[in-house]
């Protein structure tokens, strides 16, 4: 499995979540979830929203945790918004365009999950991409395309709704074509403003993904954390799995369900893919 994390708030350095918690990114990709020995070694990424007109990028197809430049660009960038993965392959290979996060125009895209029978799917699938984004496509992995798919499906007008018509597209390609299961993903998105992401598989249990309390009731728990202190009450972070061990830090998103981080109130919705 992949591992990736999305933050939205306050300006920060992305090295305080890539490397400074005690269960940070860089220590997933090593060894993700107790007991498990597989390591997210095949790639990298770190996406943000600065200065440009569209977001940075930072992509390597060798691990994480050997990535001297990582370290050193986390470490001086500082943005409200940012996004970052490490990369368990599924089959497609290791290389720098198949590396999270994807980018097109404002819109970045990271996936932890797999398209089920995905080299028999791929062609069918890659046909229904609208033209003119094909030529957007680098890489040959399954994220990218559900990307593409994503925005063919009306992603920008309808972020959730895109997302919710490219599931729905899958499992029905995918049951055609005799696939239980199809499809299992949580995915981050964003447009520089907001902060989106769902946790959705075609069976019965889905990869997980965790999402941060109020900063505000944070400090009330833990007043003498200086951790929690420059962070705005608007920060929220949200994870394939907690990065520290800090009870009432984190809570586990539903399977089915889509989050809407933003300035001002945020949103959970049920997550229902339907067939466009």
């Amino acid at each position: 499995m992949c591992r990736w994390l999305g933050y939205l708030g306050n300006p920060i350095r992305p090295e305080e979540l890539l490397y400074q918690p005690a269960r940070s990114l860089i220590e997933q990709s090593k060894s993700h979830g107790s007991g498990v020995s597989a390591a997210n070694a095949d790639g990298h990424g770190l996406g943000w929203y600065g200065t440009a007109d569209a977001p940075g990028l930072f992509r390597s197809a060798s691990p994480a945790w050997g990535d001297r430049n990582l370290r050193e660009v986390s470490a001086q960038i500082s943005s409200p918004l940012f996004l970052a993965h490490v990369r368990a392959s599924t089959g497609t290979p290791v290389q720098q365009t198949n590396c999270h996060p994807f980018r097109h125009g404002q819109w970045m895209f990271v996936h932890n999950g797999f398209i089920d029978g995905y080299d028999r799917l791929r062609r069918d699938l890659l046909l229904r991409v609208d033209p003119k984004l094909f030529p957007g496509i680098e890489g040959t992995t399954d994220s990218e395309l559900m990307f593409y798919l994503a925005l063919t499906f009306g992603l920008v007008d309808d972020p959730v709704g895109g997302l919710e018509r490219m599931a729905g597209f899958i499992e029905a390609e995918g049951r055609r074509a005799g696939s239980a299961h199809p499809l299992q993903m949580t995915v981050g998105i964003s447009d520089g403003v907001r902060l989106y992401a769902a946790r959705y598989a075609s069976g019965v249990e889905a990869n997980t993904l965790y999402v941060s309390s109020s900063v505000r009731d944070l400090r009330l728990l833990y007043p003498a954390d200086e951790r929690l202190q420059h962070f705005s009450d608007e920060s929220r972070v949200i994870v394939s799995e907690p990065l520290v061990d800090l009870p009432g830090l984190w809570r586990e998103v539903p399977p089915g369900t889509a989050l809407v981080v933003q300035e001002g109130d945020d949103r959970e919705v049920p997550f229902r893919p339907y067939e466009p």
